[in-house]
Protein backbone atom coordinates (compact mmCIF):
# COMPACT_ATOMS: atom_id res chain seq x y z
CA UNK A 1 0.00 0.00 0.00
CA UNK A 2 2.91 2.32 0.79
CA UNK A 3 4.30 1.79 -2.73
CA UNK A 4 0.88 2.42 -4.28
CA UNK A 5 0.42 5.71 -2.44
CA UNK A 6 3.99 6.79 -3.22
CA UNK A 7 3.43 6.29 -6.97
CA UNK A 8 -0.18 7.45 -7.20
CA UNK A 9 0.50 11.05 -6.11
CA UNK A 10 3.08 11.93 -8.80
CA UNK A 11 1.11 10.05 -11.47
CA UNK A 12 -2.06 12.05 -10.81
CA UNK A 13 -0.11 15.29 -10.38
CA UNK A 14 1.73 14.82 -13.69
CA UNK A 15 -1.51 14.25 -15.61
CA UNK A 16 -3.78 16.69 -13.78
CA UNK A 17 -4.27 19.08 -16.73
CA UNK A 18 -5.32 16.28 -19.08
CA UNK A 19 -7.55 14.71 -16.41
CA UNK A 20 -9.38 18.01 -15.80
CA UNK A 21 -9.81 18.51 -19.57
CA UNK A 22 -11.26 15.01 -20.10
CA UNK A 23 -13.55 15.07 -17.05
CA UNK A 24 -15.01 18.45 -17.96
CA UNK A 25 -15.48 17.42 -21.59
CA UNK A 26 -17.42 14.28 -20.59
CA UNK A 27 -19.41 16.24 -18.01
CA UNK A 28 -20.69 18.40 -20.87
CA UNK A 29 -18.81 21.58 -19.99
CA UNK A 30 -18.01 22.20 -23.64
CA UNK A 31 -14.74 22.35 -25.51
CA UNK A 32 -13.80 25.94 -24.65
CA UNK A 33 -14.33 25.75 -20.85
CA UNK A 34 -12.68 22.30 -20.68
CA UNK A 35 -9.71 23.58 -22.66
CA UNK A 36 -9.31 26.71 -20.52
CA UNK A 37 -9.58 24.73 -17.27
CA UNK A 38 -7.14 22.05 -18.46
CA UNK A 39 -4.67 24.70 -19.60
CA UNK A 40 -4.90 26.56 -16.29
CA UNK A 41 -4.38 23.39 -14.24
CA UNK A 42 -1.48 22.12 -16.41
CA UNK A 43 0.24 25.52 -16.18
CA UNK A 44 -0.33 25.62 -12.41
CA UNK A 45 1.26 22.17 -11.99
CA UNK A 46 4.41 23.18 -13.87
CA UNK A 47 4.48 26.56 -12.12
CA UNK A 48 4.17 24.90 -8.73
CA UNK A 49 7.16 22.66 -9.43
CA UNK A 50 9.24 25.58 -10.72
CA UNK A 51 8.41 27.75 -7.69
CA UNK A 52 9.47 24.91 -5.38
CA UNK A 53 12.76 24.65 -7.26
CA UNK A 54 12.00 21.08 -8.35
CA UNK A 55 12.82 19.53 -11.69
CA UNK A 56 9.72 19.42 -13.89
CA UNK A 57 9.06 15.85 -15.06
CA UNK A 58 8.82 15.08 -18.78
CA UNK A 59 5.16 14.03 -18.45
CA UNK A 60 4.34 17.38 -16.82
CA UNK A 61 5.93 19.29 -19.73
CA UNK A 62 4.10 17.06 -22.23
CA UNK A 63 0.80 17.60 -20.42
CA UNK A 64 1.29 21.36 -20.45
CA UNK A 65 2.39 21.47 -24.10
CA UNK A 66 -0.50 19.29 -25.28
CA UNK A 67 -3.08 21.32 -23.41
CA UNK A 68 -1.59 24.60 -24.67
CA UNK A 69 -1.53 23.41 -28.29
CA UNK A 70 -5.06 22.09 -28.04
CA UNK A 71 -6.23 25.30 -26.42
CA UNK A 72 -4.75 27.44 -29.18
CA UNK A 73 -6.03 25.28 -32.04
CA UNK A 74 -9.47 24.84 -30.51
CA UNK A 75 -9.97 28.48 -29.64
CA UNK A 76 -8.72 29.71 -33.03
CA UNK A 77 -10.41 27.17 -35.29
CA UNK A 78 -13.39 26.02 -33.25
CA UNK A 79 -13.01 22.71 -35.07
CA UNK A 80 -14.00 19.77 -32.83
CA UNK A 81 -12.18 17.30 -35.10
CA UNK A 82 -8.88 18.76 -33.92
CA UNK A 83 -9.87 18.10 -30.32
CA UNK A 84 -10.77 14.53 -31.23
CA UNK A 85 -7.45 13.94 -33.00
CA UNK A 86 -5.37 15.68 -30.33
CA UNK A 87 -5.24 12.70 -27.91
CA UNK A 88 -3.84 10.53 -30.71
CA UNK A 89 -0.97 12.97 -31.19
CA UNK A 90 -0.42 13.25 -27.44
CA UNK A 91 -0.45 9.47 -26.96
CA UNK A 92 2.06 9.05 -29.78
CA UNK A 93 4.39 11.65 -28.26
CA UNK A 94 4.00 10.30 -24.72
CA UNK A 95 4.40 6.69 -25.88
CA UNK A 96 7.60 7.62 -27.69
CA UNK A 97 8.97 9.43 -24.62
CA UNK A 98 8.10 6.39 -22.51
CA UNK A 99 10.39 4.24 -24.62
CA UNK A 100 13.29 5.88 -22.74
CA UNK A 101 14.75 3.55 -20.14
CA UNK A 102 14.40 4.59 -16.52
CA UNK A 103 11.52 7.06 -16.90
CA UNK A 104 9.49 5.21 -14.26
CA UNK A 105 12.19 5.48 -11.60
CA UNK A 106 10.70 8.64 -10.10
CA UNK A 107 7.60 6.68 -9.16
CA UNK A 108 9.31 4.31 -6.72
CA UNK A 109 11.25 4.96 -3.57
CA UNK A 110 14.99 5.27 -4.22
CA UNK A 111 15.86 2.33 -1.96
CA UNK A 112 13.63 0.06 -4.08
CA UNK A 113 15.40 0.91 -7.33
CA UNK A 114 18.15 -1.68 -6.90
CA UNK A 115 15.57 -4.31 -6.00
CA UNK A 116 13.04 -3.82 -8.82
CA UNK A 117 14.66 -1.39 -11.28
CA UNK A 118 14.69 -4.00 -14.04
CA UNK A 119 10.98 -4.68 -13.54
CA UNK A 120 10.27 -0.94 -13.72
CA UNK A 121 12.14 -0.77 -17.04
CA UNK A 122 10.00 -3.60 -18.44
CA UNK A 123 6.84 -1.88 -17.28
CA UNK A 124 8.11 1.30 -18.93
CA UNK A 125 7.85 -0.54 -22.24
CA UNK A 126 4.38 -1.86 -21.36
CA UNK A 127 3.25 1.69 -20.55
CA UNK A 128 4.65 2.86 -23.88
CA UNK A 129 2.72 0.09 -25.67
CA UNK A 130 -0.50 1.13 -23.90
CA UNK A 131 -0.02 4.74 -24.97
CA UNK A 132 0.69 3.79 -28.60
CA UNK A 133 -2.33 1.45 -28.65
CA UNK A 134 -4.44 4.24 -27.12
CA UNK A 135 -3.33 6.54 -29.95
CA UNK A 136 -4.59 4.10 -32.56
CA UNK A 137 -7.83 3.38 -30.71
CA UNK A 138 -8.58 7.08 -30.23
CA UNK A 139 -8.17 7.72 -33.95
CA UNK A 140 -10.48 4.82 -34.84
CA UNK A 141 -13.17 6.01 -32.43
CA UNK A 142 -12.83 9.67 -33.52
CA UNK A 143 -13.11 8.82 -37.22
CA UNK A 144 -15.56 5.91 -37.30
CA UNK A 145 -17.55 6.28 -34.05
CA UNK A 146 -17.55 10.07 -33.66
CA UNK A 147 -20.75 10.20 -31.58
CA UNK A 148 -19.15 7.89 -29.00
CA UNK A 149 -15.88 9.82 -28.80
CA UNK A 150 -16.72 12.04 -25.75
CA UNK A 151 -17.71 8.97 -23.73
CA UNK A 152 -14.63 7.07 -24.93
CA UNK A 153 -12.20 9.89 -24.05
CA UNK A 154 -13.81 10.35 -20.66
CA UNK A 155 -13.60 6.71 -19.65
CA UNK A 156 -11.01 4.69 -21.59
CA UNK A 157 -7.83 6.73 -20.97
CA UNK A 158 -8.31 6.88 -17.21
CA UNK A 159 -9.68 3.34 -16.86
CA UNK A 160 -6.90 1.76 -18.93
CA UNK A 161 -4.18 3.68 -17.12
CA UNK A 162 -5.54 3.00 -13.65
CA UNK A 163 -5.99 -0.68 -14.60
CA UNK A 164 -2.40 -0.97 -15.79
CA UNK A 165 -1.26 1.05 -12.78
CA UNK A 166 -2.91 -1.47 -10.43
CA UNK A 167 -1.34 -4.43 -12.24
CA UNK A 168 2.02 -2.65 -12.35
CA UNK A 169 2.05 -1.92 -8.61
CA UNK A 170 0.89 -5.44 -7.72
CA UNK A 171 3.51 -7.14 -9.91
CA UNK A 172 6.34 -4.89 -8.71
CA UNK A 173 5.32 -5.47 -5.10
CA UNK A 174 5.07 -9.25 -5.59
CA UNK A 175 8.45 -9.48 -7.35
CA UNK A 176 10.08 -7.15 -4.81
CA UNK A 177 8.81 -9.23 -1.89
CA UNK A 178 9.92 -12.47 -3.57
CA UNK A 179 13.40 -11.05 -4.15
CA UNK A 180 13.63 -9.88 -0.55
CA UNK A 181 12.68 -13.36 0.69
CA UNK A 182 15.22 -14.90 -1.67
CA UNK A 183 17.93 -12.57 -0.38
CA UNK A 184 17.02 -13.28 3.24
CA UNK A 185 17.03 -17.03 2.58
CA UNK A 186 20.33 -16.91 0.66
CA UNK A 187 22.38 -15.06 3.29
CA UNK A 188 22.46 -17.86 5.91
CA UNK A 189 23.45 -20.37 3.24
CA UNK A 190 26.29 -18.15 2.11
CA UNK A 191 27.48 -17.74 5.72
CA UNK A 192 27.33 -21.52 6.29
CA UNK A 193 29.42 -22.12 3.17
CA UNK A 194 32.19 -19.90 4.54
Amino acid sequence: MKTLLYALGPMLFDSLGIIVFAVLLVAGAGIVPATIAGTTVAAAVVGYELVRGKKVAALQWISLASVLLTAAATLFTGDPRFVMAKPTIVYLVVGTVMLRRGWLNRYIQPEQLTLVGDVMDRFGMIWAALMLASACLNLVVAVFFTAWWPLFIGIFPLASKFGLFAVHIAVVHFIGQARLRRRAGGEPQAAAAE
